[in-house]
């Protein structure tokens, strides 16, 4: 079990990003959670196997396809043991 933080920079909001987090994120079986940023980031948290986690932070250094990221900051963390996929109001 693995837990990584990322901040996705560049346009990435109002392009449906957390919704299309949330679903690629499920389909790895990864848990966390996504949010919009009040400084037009997004940040994310995704916990579960190593492999699927790696997938699910590689997708966010893309984005759906509205998307420009600009930058990907990843952070590894200790896992909580989180349980399914939110998207988390605006923080």
């Amino acid at each position: 079990m693995v837990r990584r933080h990322v901040v996705v920079s560049g346009e990435v909001q109002g392009v449906f990003f957390r919704d299309t987090c949330r679903r690629t994120a499920a389909e790895h079986g990864v848990s966390g959670w996504v949010r919009n940023r009040a400084d037009g980031t997004v940040e994310a948290v995704f916990e579960g196997p190593p492999e699927a986690v790696e997938r699910v932070v590689a997708w966010s250094r893309q984005g759906p396809p509205a998307a420009r990221v600009e930058q990907a900051e990843v952070v590894e963390e200790e896992p909580e043991g989180l349980t399914g996929f939110a998207v988390l109001p605006t923080g």
